[in-house]
């Protein structure tokens, strides 16, 4: 079975953010991954990964305003200063905390703007983050995210972003793959993962629809678990799902799947 990390921007809400690090390692995860680490010193997290044994899955770049509603900075060009400061604060608290990968969100198409300069942007700013990343021994993935969660987002589907990493053209650059998202925008999941593994370093996963934790709904994970081994994938797969009722009572599939 692969190897799961716990989401921790999604499950254990029931308690504080630096308190389900405990919670993770006690539900039997050995890795764990969140949208951002930024508000809480690196050392505070890193004693937290280090009493629980846990390791540093992932985490994002700085993404903008996340409680305004912005999903990433990497497109918009006049926000270019700002992103190439958010890849040095990834890179710092990535030091601290043995993180080896860093995703980024590409961003929201603003409404009327020109996409061929977005994507310029896009691809000026991986490139640069790519290297930044590359020299502190960390991997740059980019994620594919649905436009029915988030309307006009920019990079939403397999084919489009292994565009861009051609026009990238730098070897640290990967692919994160949330399956939750690709079964909404494109699906043939087994066979679009297998054809891409080479550039795919990071899954995760929900279930769809509701984007609940596996087996409620239309996804079926048994395959895709034995899938994954199938063909190799050494990665890690994140639980980046909302639980249905609570996280433990929703813990179910990881004990069928990968026993405790």
């Amino acid at each position: 079975m692969p190897r799961f990390a716990a989401n921790l921007s999604m499950l254990f809400t029931e308690v504080d953010f630096l308190d389900r690090f405990a919670a993770a390692a006690e539900a039997g995860f050995t890795g764990v991954e969140y949208l951002f680490p930024y508000d809480y010193p690196a050392e505070e997290i890193k004693a937290r990964l280090d009493a629980n044994q846990l390791t540093q899955v992932l985490f994002n770049l700085p993404a903008g305003d996340w409680t305004d509603g912005e999903r990433g900075i990497a497109i918009l060009p006049e926000r270019v200063k700002e992103f190439r400061a958010g890849v040095d604060k990834a890179i710092a608290y990535a030091k601290v905390l043995g993180n080896t990968q860093v995703n980024c969100l590409a961003g929201i198409a603003p409404r009327g703007a020109d996409l061929g300069q977005l994507e310029i942007t896009f691809i000026e700013n991986l490139r640069y983050a790519a290297q930044k990343l590359e020299e502190a021994g960390i991997r740059l993935v980019i994620e594919m995210i649905n436009t029915r969660d988030i309307p006009r987002f920019f990079l939403n589907n397999t084919s489009q972003a292994q565009e861009i990493r051609g026009k990238v053209g730098h070897a640290n650059l990967f692919l994160q793959y949330d399956i939750y998202h690709m079964q909404i925008m494109e699906g043939d999941l087994a066979r679009t993962i297998e054809n891409n593994l080479t550039a795919i370093n990071h899954i995760q996963l929900a279930d769809n629809p509701g984007r609940n934790e596996p087996g409620t709904g239309e996804i079926n994970y048994r395959f895709l678990f034995e899938h994954l081994d199938r063909i190799g994938y050494q990665g890690w797969v994140g639980c980046e799902y909302k639980p249905a009722t609570t996280t433990e009572a929703g813990l179910g599939w990881l004990k069928s799947h990968n026993p405790i």
